[in-house]
């Protein structure tokens, strides 16, 4: 049922793949980039956030910007930096970080998927952050950064692919920021054949991260169809770029929460208003970091507590209510600590685990005051919710590594 086609990627010579590569542009702000860049003028960042090639305060979001992102695109071709290959592949993509592997396909997706739900998302988008992706795309002409999808776990298509890495060897293999990047080509139409026919059994794909991206990528389609009536459902812009995970080479990383205060209790009244709803234990290592669902780490004045919530916190039957995140939210973050909406108060901020438990203690003894280290959304809990067209709470889950940008560029025609 979902589609997983192959296409003629714009992709890096083998010798700039390092240079050109780049982390996903809304991970670093303007300042971040501009020196991420100093000394590399292939780095695609040149191309997913070009204002760092205009003057310092030029709008974000202009025209200008915008053309500089087409010209530096065009720029890496026309120097010998990148060439479109000349045949429709599909990509094997590995990344190692840590000891621990995880390979993708790369290929293009269907937005008529993605408009039917077998695409299925778990989280909101703002339609400021769409419209700054659908210039991009519909200036660049392209998908520039790939959109981070799984699936439940397929043993045909991982043996395919174990088999063709097996015998093939790679065409790029380097490592950016400690993390391991290899990527062999599939340039064999029976295996492509092979791949899309195991794709088309799957009965659904699922956004692990990207919600903008795949918003704005569809957007872009359905405003070339308008432009292009007479369209057949196989030009380039019915498609976007994806890297495809099987549901087992993934890990989620707890999304950990700092705050600013204790709204006004003491600490002896704060303890006293949580244990209402969670068992509160010293904990018996620090720091402390939760071994199974439905328990927390509180760290507040230099020690570690272990938290558990207690029976009727939560609706086990709502895939939503009972991740915990928004137990967290519902029965101590919003009630003891009056932050209602995370998404906007200024006394909550979120620390990916890729930071380590040394940063939540780090803030609470500096910015803030307490902190709450968390057990992993899984997979599973993201499926569940996608299924049930249910929405995640804000900062749910926290993938590493990146997928780098800039190995893969879709043209739309």
């Amino acid at each position: 049922m979902a589609i997983f086609r192959p296409f003629k990627a714009v992709r890096p010579l083998p010798e700039y793949a390092d240079k050109v590569a780049a982390l996903p542009y809304d991970v670093m702000n303007s300042e971040e980039a501009r020196e991420m860049v100093k000394g590399n003028p292939y780095s695609f960042l040149h191309v997913d956030k070009a204002e760092i090639d205009l003057p310092i305060g030029t709008d974000l979001y202009s025209q200008t910007v915008y053309n500089k992102a087409v010209e530096n695109l065009k720029k890496l071709e026309s120097d010998g930096i990148c060439e479109q290959d000349r045949t429709e592949n599909i990509y094997i993509y590995r990344q190692i970080m840590n000891g621990r592997s995880q390979m993708g396909l790369v290929g293009c997706v269907s937005i008529d998927d993605y408009m039917n739900n077998i695409i299925k998302k778990h989280e909101l988008t703002r339609a400021d952050k769409e419209q700054d992706r659908i210039n991009h795309v519909d200036y660049c002409d392209a998908n520039t950064g790939p959109i981070f999808l799984t699936y439940r776990d397929n043993a045909e298509i991982s043996s395919a692919v174990a088999a063709w890495q097996a015998e093939h060897e790679p065409v790029y293999d380097f490592v950016s920021d400690g993390v391991a990047q290899t990527v062999w080509v599939v340039d064999c139409p029976e295996m492509i054949e092979k791949i899309s026919k195991l794709f088309a059994s799957i009965k659904a794909l699922y956004i692990a991260d990207g919600h903008h991206r795949a918003a704005s990528a569809v957007k872009v389609g359905q405003k070339r169809r308008a432009e292009h009536p007479d369209y057949n459902g196989s030009e380039e812009f019915n498609f976007f770029l994806a890297v495809l995970f099987a549901q087992s080479e993934l890990a989620i990383m707890d999304y950990n929460r700092v705050i600013k205060d204790l709204n006004g209790l003491s600490k002896a009244e704060f303890i006293e208003r949580v244990s209402e709803k969670f068992e509160v234990e010293e904990a018996a290592q620090s720091p402390y970091k939760p071994q199974a669902k439905h328990t927390f780490g509180m760290y507040l004045d230099n020690k570690w507590y272990a938290l558990t919530a207690k029976a009727g916190t939560f609706d086990a039957n709502d895939p939503v209510a009972a991740l915990d995140v928004s137990i967290l939210q519902h029965n101590l973050i919003a009630p003891v600590l009056g932050i209602e909406d995370p998404r906007t108060d200024k006394r909550i901020d979120f620390v990916g685990g890729i930071r380590g438990l040394g940063e939540l203690e780090r803030r609470a003894n500096s910015d803030m005051v307490l902190a709450f280290s968390m057990y992993p959304t899984t997979t599973d809990d993201l499926m569940d919710i996608a299924d049930a067209d249910k929405i995640m709470p804000p900062k749910s889950t926290w993938f590493e590594p990146k997928l780098l940008s800039g190995l893969f560029i879709h043209k739309l025609s």
